[in-house]
């Protein structure tokens, strides 16, 4: 494997990764990116295995800035592997927060399913046995309650929600790119988030920081789900990072 271009929503989800991952800023781009040239492992030596970069960048939330990012992203990558990696909302009430979720289908927004490349999808299967399979649902909103989870989990039978997956997996194969779905539960099927909340992100991926800390006054109830989701977030950016960096060495 050689380049590989990760794509997540948030800048907090690109930021959490490139530290896990210690991937430096790529400074010659307009908005947030991070790479690392990599090369092979010293076990590879004399195998078909060769260089390439591990690029990561957000994208906004629903893919709103990959149609704008996306070929400078791409430019300069040789044949990349596509990877849409970030936080999920888990659908199945078993998932517990920072548990991963690899999926060989996504369903998109018209109820389409959107397949990842299988080969990519065994390789990481295998250095991640304990990840969650099948599907994952691609949602146009937040889920925020306990009910619409089980309402989506009942009516689709996909273990996790997302806003953008189906979107990245959509431009991949536009591209003529291989890809793949890397997340991990952020927060659980029975985890309800509060409007307040889910507005504090901008369609960019931005977080408005400057909202949380006016919520401890005009919504102070919602500091302790606040928290818990942060944490949650901590948990699954670790849990994606880890599979990334073993599926790259």
């Amino acid at each position: 494997m050689s380049d590989v271009l990760v794509l997540t929503a948030l800048e907090l989800e690109a930021r959490g990764l490139a530290r896990e991952l210690e991937l430096p800023r790529l400074s010659r781009l307009p908005f947030p990116a991070y790479e690392l040239e990599r090369t092979p492992h010293p076990r590879y030596a004399g195998t078909r295995r060769v260089p390439g970069r591990l690029r990561l960048a957000p994208v906004g939330l629903r893919g709103a800035l990959l149609s704008e990012r996306g070929p400078a992203l791409a430019a300069d990558l040789t044949f990349p592997l596509v990877v849409s990696a970030g936080t999920c909302g888990a659908l199945a009430p078993e998932l517990g927060a920072g548990d991963l979720v690899l999926p060989e289908s996504v369903i998109g927004l018209a109820g389409e399913r959107l397949n990842v490349t299988p080969g990519v999808h065994a390789l990481a299967a295998g250095l991640a046995p304990e990840a969650r399979r099948g599907l994952l649902l691609t949602s146009r909103d937040v889920l925020a309650t306990p009910e619409d989870k089980a309402e989506r989990f009942q009516a689709t039978a996909a273990a996790a929600v997302d806003l953008e997956s189906a979107v990245i997996l959509a431009w991949a194969s536009r591209q003529g790119h291989p890809s793949l779905v890397v997340r991990a539960v952020a927060d659980t099927a029975h985890q309800y988030l509060p409007a307040e909340l889910v507005g504090l992100v901008t369609p960019e991926g931005k977080l408005l920081t400057g909202g949380i800390l006016a919520l401890t006054f005009t919504h102070p109830t919602t500091i302790p789900r606040a928290l818990l989701l942060r944490r949650g977030t901590r948990r699954a950016l670790r849990s994606v990072a880890r599979l990334i960096a073993a599926l790259v060495e």
